[in-house]
Protein backbone atom coordinates (compact mmCIF):
# COMPACT_ATOMS: atom_id res chain seq x y z
CA UNK A 1 0.00 0.00 0.00
CA UNK A 2 1.53 3.27 -1.36
CA UNK A 3 -1.32 5.82 -0.14
CA UNK A 4 -4.36 5.10 2.32
CA UNK A 5 -7.66 6.46 0.72
CA UNK A 6 -9.71 8.26 3.24
CA UNK A 7 -13.20 8.77 3.87
CA UNK A 8 -13.67 11.63 6.72
CA UNK A 9 -17.40 12.07 8.47
CA UNK A 10 -16.91 15.50 10.59
CA UNK A 11 -16.05 18.77 9.07
CA UNK A 12 -15.78 21.13 12.09
CA UNK A 13 -13.47 22.00 14.82
CA UNK A 14 -11.58 18.13 14.44
CA UNK A 15 -12.69 17.71 11.17
CA UNK A 16 -10.30 20.89 10.44
CA UNK A 17 -7.71 19.36 12.37
CA UNK A 18 -7.63 15.93 10.93
CA UNK A 19 -7.87 17.62 7.55
CA UNK A 20 -4.51 19.99 8.34
CA UNK A 21 -2.67 16.66 9.96
CA UNK A 22 -3.16 14.32 6.43
CA UNK A 23 -2.14 17.57 4.64
CA UNK A 24 1.20 18.11 6.71
CA UNK A 25 1.59 14.46 7.01
CA UNK A 26 3.64 13.72 3.96
CA UNK A 27 5.57 17.10 3.86
CA UNK A 28 7.51 16.74 7.14
CA UNK A 29 7.21 13.11 7.42
CA UNK A 30 7.84 12.00 3.58
CA UNK A 31 9.13 8.32 4.68
CA UNK A 32 5.27 8.04 6.15
CA UNK A 33 2.40 5.64 4.56
CA UNK A 34 0.91 9.10 2.49
CA UNK A 35 -2.75 10.09 3.45
CA UNK A 36 -5.35 10.52 0.05
CA UNK A 37 -8.02 12.79 1.44
CA UNK A 38 -10.54 11.16 -0.96
CA UNK A 39 -14.30 11.81 0.25
CA UNK A 40 -15.53 14.13 3.03
CA UNK A 41 -19.02 13.57 4.20
CA UNK A 42 -21.63 15.78 6.46
CA UNK A 43 -25.05 16.73 6.36
CA UNK A 44 -25.68 19.85 5.36
CA UNK A 45 -24.74 19.74 2.00
CA UNK A 46 -23.74 23.87 1.90
CA UNK A 47 -21.64 23.74 4.22
CA UNK A 48 -20.20 20.63 3.66
CA UNK A 49 -18.76 21.91 0.23
CA UNK A 50 -17.08 24.46 1.69
CA UNK A 51 -15.13 22.42 3.75
CA UNK A 52 -14.41 20.47 0.89
CA UNK A 53 -13.10 23.02 -1.19
CA UNK A 54 -11.18 24.69 2.08
CA UNK A 55 -9.40 21.73 3.19
CA UNK A 56 -8.64 19.86 0.50
CA UNK A 57 -10.85 16.76 -0.30
CA UNK A 58 -11.30 15.35 -3.55
CA UNK A 59 -15.15 14.51 -2.88
CA UNK A 60 -18.07 15.12 -0.37
CA UNK A 61 -21.11 13.37 0.29
CA UNK A 62 -24.04 13.58 2.80
CA UNK A 63 -24.83 10.04 3.29
CA UNK A 64 -21.83 8.42 5.32
CA UNK A 65 -23.16 4.81 4.59
CA UNK A 66 -22.78 5.66 0.92
CA UNK A 67 -19.00 6.42 1.67
CA UNK A 68 -18.27 3.02 4.05
CA UNK A 69 -19.86 1.01 1.39
CA UNK A 70 -17.60 2.35 -1.15
CA UNK A 71 -14.80 0.27 -2.38
CA UNK A 72 -12.00 2.54 -2.75
CA UNK A 73 -11.38 3.92 0.51
CA UNK A 74 -9.42 2.31 2.80
CA UNK A 75 -10.03 4.40 6.47
CA UNK A 76 -12.78 5.73 7.70
CA UNK A 77 -12.09 8.89 10.41
CA UNK A 78 -14.84 9.35 12.50
CA UNK A 79 -15.00 12.81 13.76
CA UNK A 80 -18.97 13.34 14.07
CA UNK A 81 -20.78 14.09 17.64
CA UNK A 82 -20.22 11.30 20.07
CA UNK A 83 -24.01 9.88 19.63
CA UNK A 84 -22.99 8.68 16.06
CA UNK A 85 -19.40 6.58 16.56
CA UNK A 86 -20.81 3.49 17.67
CA UNK A 87 -23.16 3.43 14.52
CA UNK A 88 -20.55 4.73 12.13
CA UNK A 89 -17.63 2.58 13.17
CA UNK A 90 -20.04 -0.86 13.34
CA UNK A 91 -20.54 -0.86 10.02
CA UNK A 92 -17.25 0.27 8.91
CA UNK A 93 -15.63 -2.60 10.80
CA UNK A 94 -18.21 -4.52 9.15
CA UNK A 95 -16.75 -2.97 5.60
CA UNK A 96 -13.52 -4.01 6.52
CA UNK A 97 -12.36 -0.33 6.87
CA UNK A 98 -9.98 0.29 9.57
CA UNK A 99 -11.17 2.82 11.88
CA UNK A 100 -9.70 6.37 13.28
CA UNK A 101 -12.14 7.62 16.04
CA UNK A 102 -12.49 10.64 18.09
CA UNK A 103 -13.02 10.31 21.91
CA UNK A 104 -14.89 9.60 23.90
CA UNK A 105 -15.08 6.15 21.78
CA UNK A 106 -18.98 5.96 22.58
CA UNK A 107 -22.13 7.11 24.94
CA UNK A 108 -21.07 4.48 27.23
CA UNK A 109 -18.98 1.41 27.95
CA UNK A 110 -21.10 -1.10 26.73
CA UNK A 111 -20.87 0.58 23.32
CA UNK A 112 -17.27 1.26 23.35
CA UNK A 113 -16.74 -2.87 24.17
CA UNK A 114 -18.66 -3.66 21.22
CA UNK A 115 -16.84 -1.55 18.98
CA UNK A 116 -13.88 -2.99 20.32
CA UNK A 117 -15.36 -6.19 19.74
CA UNK A 118 -15.99 -5.58 16.66
CA UNK A 119 -13.10 -4.51 15.08
CA UNK A 120 -11.16 -6.97 16.97
CA UNK A 121 -12.96 -9.45 15.10
CA UNK A 122 -12.58 -8.09 11.77
CA UNK A 123 -8.87 -7.60 12.02
CA UNK A 124 -9.25 -3.97 11.05
CA UNK A 125 -6.49 -1.29 12.52
CA UNK A 126 -8.88 1.22 15.27
CA UNK A 127 -7.38 4.33 16.83
CA UNK A 128 -8.84 6.38 19.25
CA UNK A 129 -8.08 10.30 19.10
CA UNK A 130 -6.36 10.88 22.42
CA UNK A 131 -3.83 13.85 20.50
CA UNK A 132 -2.51 15.11 23.71
CA UNK A 133 -0.09 11.79 24.38
CA UNK A 134 1.68 13.37 21.17
CA UNK A 135 3.30 16.72 22.29
CA UNK A 136 6.87 15.94 22.46
CA UNK A 137 7.26 17.13 26.41
CA UNK A 138 4.05 14.65 26.90
CA UNK A 139 6.37 11.97 25.61
CA UNK A 140 9.27 13.23 27.47
CA UNK A 141 7.52 12.86 30.81
CA UNK A 142 6.55 9.82 29.74
CA UNK A 143 10.47 8.81 29.32
CA UNK A 144 11.39 10.16 32.47
CA UNK A 145 8.90 7.73 34.30
CA UNK A 146 9.79 4.89 32.45
CA UNK A 147 13.10 4.95 32.43
CA UNK A 148 13.11 5.38 36.54
CA UNK A 149 14.56 9.05 36.89
CA UNK A 150 11.90 10.07 38.84
CA UNK A 151 11.79 6.76 40.69
CA UNK A 152 8.39 5.48 42.68
CA UNK A 153 5.03 7.60 41.23
CA UNK A 154 3.31 8.39 44.04
CA UNK A 155 1.15 11.12 42.99
CA UNK A 156 -0.50 12.21 39.66
CA UNK A 157 -2.58 15.70 39.47
CA UNK A 158 -4.71 16.88 36.80
CA UNK A 159 -6.95 19.29 35.40
CA UNK A 160 -8.41 20.74 32.32
CA UNK A 161 -10.07 24.36 32.52
CA UNK A 162 -12.14 26.03 30.53
CA UNK A 163 -14.20 29.11 30.46
CA UNK A 164 -16.20 29.25 26.91
CA UNK A 165 -19.80 28.52 28.80
CA UNK A 166 -19.01 30.62 31.84
CA UNK A 167 -22.12 33.30 30.48
CA UNK A 168 -25.37 31.78 31.00
CA UNK A 169 -27.10 33.07 27.99
CA UNK A 170 -24.80 31.03 25.97
CA UNK A 171 -26.89 28.76 23.78
CA UNK A 172 -27.61 25.15 24.27
CA UNK A 173 -24.89 23.22 21.95
CA UNK A 174 -24.63 19.51 21.39
CA UNK A 175 -22.24 19.31 23.92
CA UNK A 176 -24.38 20.67 26.64
CA UNK A 177 -26.99 17.69 25.63
CA UNK A 178 -26.52 14.01 27.08
CA UNK A 179 -28.27 12.01 24.40
CA UNK A 180 -25.62 13.99 22.04
CA UNK A 181 -22.28 14.12 24.11
CA UNK A 182 -22.70 11.38 26.53
CA UNK A 183 -21.39 14.07 29.66
CA UNK A 184 -20.19 17.54 29.79
CA UNK A 185 -16.90 18.17 31.19
CA UNK A 186 -16.37 14.70 32.43
CA UNK A 187 -16.22 13.00 29.17
CA UNK A 188 -14.69 15.96 27.13
CA UNK A 189 -12.09 17.24 28.83
CA UNK A 190 -11.83 14.80 31.93
CA UNK A 191 -11.34 11.81 29.09
CA UNK A 192 -7.96 13.46 27.85
CA UNK A 193 -7.03 13.71 31.97
CA UNK A 194 -7.55 10.04 32.45
CA UNK A 195 -5.82 8.88 29.28
CA UNK A 196 -2.84 10.73 30.12
CA UNK A 197 -3.15 9.39 33.32
CA UNK A 198 -3.32 5.68 32.05
CA UNK A 199 -0.82 6.42 29.38
CA UNK A 200 1.83 7.94 31.97
CA UNK A 201 1.18 5.89 35.18
CA UNK A 202 -0.59 3.34 35.03
CA UNK A 203 -4.01 1.47 35.27
CA UNK A 204 -6.20 2.87 38.30
CA UNK A 205 -7.86 0.82 40.81
CA UNK A 206 -10.78 2.57 42.37
CA UNK A 207 -12.36 6.17 41.98
CA UNK A 208 -14.60 8.54 43.87
CA UNK A 209 -15.92 11.45 42.34
CA UNK A 210 -18.41 14.60 42.03
CA UNK A 211 -20.27 17.07 39.57
CA UNK A 212 -22.64 19.92 39.69
CA UNK A 213 -24.34 21.36 36.77
CA UNK A 214 -24.22 25.57 37.16
CA UNK A 215 -26.67 26.61 34.73
CA UNK A 216 -29.55 23.68 34.55
CA UNK A 217 -31.31 25.60 31.30
CA UNK A 218 -30.27 27.80 28.05
CA UNK A 219 -30.92 29.32 24.70
CA UNK A 220 -31.86 26.87 22.24
CA UNK A 221 -28.69 27.06 19.54
CA UNK A 222 -29.32 28.75 16.09
CA UNK A 223 -25.90 27.93 14.98
CA UNK A 224 -22.94 26.09 15.96
CA UNK A 225 -19.65 25.46 15.13
CA UNK A 226 -16.85 24.18 17.15
CA UNK A 227 -16.82 25.63 20.30
CA UNK A 228 -18.98 28.72 19.12
CA UNK A 229 -22.57 29.38 18.83
CA UNK A 230 -25.10 31.73 18.04
CA UNK A 231 -28.83 31.74 19.83
CA UNK A 232 -31.50 34.14 20.76
CA UNK A 233 -31.70 35.04 24.16
CA UNK A 234 -35.72 35.78 23.92
CA UNK A 235 -35.53 31.64 22.39
CA UNK A 236 -37.23 29.28 23.87
CA UNK A 237 -34.52 27.79 26.57
CA UNK A 238 -33.92 23.95 26.92
CA UNK A 239 -32.44 21.89 29.99
CA UNK A 240 -28.65 21.08 30.17
CA UNK A 241 -28.34 17.50 31.08
CA UNK A 242 -25.05 17.35 31.42
CA UNK A 243 -22.21 18.09 34.03
CA UNK A 244 -20.27 21.49 34.06
CA UNK A 245 -17.64 20.93 36.05
CA UNK A 246 -16.56 17.13 37.89
CA UNK A 247 -13.91 15.97 40.31
CA UNK A 248 -12.32 12.68 40.98
CA UNK A 249 -9.92 11.13 43.25
CA UNK A 250 -8.29 7.85 42.17
CA UNK A 251 -5.80 5.21 43.30
CA UNK A 252 -3.90 3.18 40.70
CA UNK A 253 -3.31 -0.25 40.51
CA UNK A 254 0.90 0.43 41.12
CA UNK A 255 -0.11 2.11 44.54
CA UNK A 256 -0.07 6.34 43.43
CA UNK A 257 -2.59 8.78 43.86
CA UNK A 258 -4.60 10.74 41.88
CA UNK A 259 -6.36 13.98 41.32
CA UNK A 260 -8.73 14.82 38.74
CA UNK A 261 -10.88 18.22 37.86
CA UNK A 262 -12.61 18.58 34.59
CA UNK A 263 -14.95 22.25 34.39
CA UNK A 264 -16.11 24.72 31.69
CA UNK A 265 -16.32 27.02 34.51
CA UNK A 266 -13.21 28.38 35.75
CA UNK A 267 -12.83 31.96 34.76
CA UNK A 268 -9.39 33.07 32.69
CA UNK A 269 -8.89 29.51 31.65
CA UNK A 270 -9.32 29.46 27.88
CA UNK A 271 -7.91 25.62 27.97
CA UNK A 272 -5.87 24.79 30.76
CA UNK A 273 -4.68 21.03 30.44
CA UNK A 274 -2.07 20.30 33.07
CA UNK A 275 -0.71 17.41 35.08
CA UNK A 276 1.97 16.97 37.49
CA UNK A 277 3.89 14.12 38.69
CA UNK A 278 5.78 13.47 41.47
CA UNK A 279 7.93 10.81 42.20
CA UNK A 280 10.64 9.36 45.25
CA UNK A 281 13.41 10.89 42.74
CA UNK A 282 11.59 13.85 41.17
CA UNK A 283 8.85 15.55 39.67
CA UNK A 284 7.63 16.60 36.27
CA UNK A 285 4.88 19.04 35.27
CA UNK A 286 3.28 20.06 32.06
CA UNK A 287 0.68 22.81 30.98
CA UNK A 288 -0.55 22.19 27.41
CA UNK A 289 -0.82 26.22 27.54
CA UNK A 290 2.86 26.45 27.28
CA UNK A 291 3.18 22.37 25.54
CA UNK A 292 6.24 22.98 24.40
CA UNK A 293 7.69 23.05 28.21
CA UNK A 294 7.98 20.50 30.63
CA UNK A 295 9.00 21.70 34.22
CA UNK A 296 11.76 18.76 35.49
CA UNK A 297 12.93 18.49 39.27
CA UNK A 298 15.36 15.78 39.95
CA UNK A 299 16.43 15.27 43.83
CA UNK A 300 20.06 14.17 42.40
CA UNK A 301 21.08 17.97 41.77
CA UNK A 302 23.13 19.46 44.17
CA UNK A 303 21.53 21.22 46.92
CA UNK A 304 22.80 24.92 45.75
CA UNK A 305 20.82 24.87 42.67
CA UNK A 306 17.79 22.21 43.46
CA UNK A 307 14.67 23.44 41.85
CA UNK A 308 12.02 23.10 38.53
CA UNK A 309 13.51 23.40 36.13
CA UNK A 310 12.19 24.31 32.20
CA UNK A 311 13.32 21.97 29.80
CA UNK A 312 11.75 23.38 25.76
CA UNK A 313 10.88 19.68 24.33
CA UNK A 314 12.07 21.09 21.03
CA UNK A 315 15.68 19.80 20.47
CA UNK A 316 16.16 16.74 18.13
CA UNK A 317 16.89 15.00 21.27
CA UNK A 318 12.63 14.99 22.27
CA UNK A 319 10.67 12.55 19.83
CA UNK A 320 8.94 13.90 16.56
CA UNK A 321 11.36 17.56 17.18
CA UNK A 322 14.01 16.78 14.34
CA UNK A 323 10.89 16.48 11.64
CA UNK A 324 10.35 20.33 12.58
CA UNK A 325 11.96 23.29 12.66
CA UNK A 326 15.21 24.61 14.46
CA UNK A 327 15.42 24.40 17.92
CA UNK A 328 13.80 26.45 20.26
CA UNK A 329 10.97 27.46 17.40
CA UNK A 330 7.77 25.93 18.86
CA UNK A 331 5.24 23.94 17.54
CA UNK A 332 1.82 23.91 17.97
CA UNK A 333 -1.95 22.29 18.73
CA UNK A 334 -2.23 20.98 15.31
CA UNK A 335 0.82 19.26 15.46
CA UNK A 336 -0.23 16.61 17.85
CA UNK A 337 -2.66 15.87 15.27
CA UNK A 338 0.39 15.53 12.34
CA UNK A 339 1.61 12.97 15.05
CA UNK A 340 -1.30 11.26 15.63
CA UNK A 341 -1.80 9.98 12.17
CA UNK A 342 1.48 9.56 11.98
CA UNK A 343 0.60 6.85 14.53
CA UNK A 344 -1.94 5.60 12.75
CA UNK A 345 -0.34 5.80 9.41
CA UNK A 346 3.09 3.71 10.48
CA UNK A 347 0.78 1.27 12.54
CA UNK A 348 -1.34 0.68 9.09
CA UNK A 349 2.03 0.10 6.84
CA UNK A 350 3.82 -2.15 9.53
CA UNK A 351 0.37 -4.53 10.15
CA UNK A 352 0.11 -3.39 13.63
CA UNK A 353 -2.41 -2.18 15.56
CA UNK A 354 -1.94 1.72 16.32
CA UNK A 355 -1.65 3.11 19.75
CA UNK A 356 -3.65 4.34 21.51
CA UNK A 357 -6.54 2.33 19.83
CA UNK A 358 -10.27 1.31 20.99
CA UNK A 359 -8.57 -0.59 23.74
CA UNK A 360 -7.47 2.29 25.80
CA UNK A 361 -10.75 4.19 24.82
CA UNK A 362 -12.90 0.97 26.18
CA UNK A 363 -10.13 1.47 28.99
CA UNK A 364 -11.42 5.31 29.62
CA UNK A 365 -14.63 4.63 29.15
CA UNK A 366 -14.43 2.49 32.14
CA UNK A 367 -13.05 5.15 34.27
CA UNK A 368 -15.82 7.88 33.14
CA UNK A 369 -18.61 5.85 33.89
CA UNK A 370 -17.05 4.51 37.33
CA UNK A 371 -16.83 7.90 38.56
CA UNK A 372 -20.53 8.40 37.20
CA UNK A 373 -21.42 5.62 39.38
CA UNK A 374 -19.22 6.46 42.28
CA UNK A 375 -21.42 10.29 42.31
CA UNK A 376 -24.92 8.25 41.35
CA UNK A 377 -24.16 5.99 44.67
CA UNK A 378 -21.65 8.25 46.92
CA UNK A 379 -18.43 6.28 47.58
CA UNK A 380 -15.32 4.49 46.55
CA UNK A 381 -16.38 2.32 42.85
CA UNK A 382 -13.47 -0.31 41.83
CA UNK A 383 -12.00 -0.60 38.37
CA UNK A 384 -13.55 -4.53 38.50
CA UNK A 385 -16.59 -3.92 39.01
CA UNK A 386 -17.19 -1.92 35.81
Amino acid sequence: MKQLRIGMIGYKFMGKAHSNAYRSLPMFFPKALKPEMSVICGRNAEDLDKARDQFGWAESVTDWKDLISREDIDLIDINAPSNAHKEIALAAVKAGKHIFCEKPLALNLADSREMLQAAEEAGVAHMVGFNYRFSPAVRLAKKLVESGRLGKIYHFRACFLQDWILDPEFPLVWRLQKEIAGSGSHGDLGAHLIDLAHFLVGDMQEVIGMSETFIKERPLATEMTGLSAKGDTNAPKGAVTVDDATLFLARFVNGAIGSFEATRFAAGHRSTNSFEINGSLGSVKFDFERMNELEVYLTSDAEDVQGFRRVLATDPAHEYAEAWWPPGHTIGFEHTFIHEMLELSSAIEEGRQPVPNFHDGVKCQAVLEAVERSIDERRWVELSEM
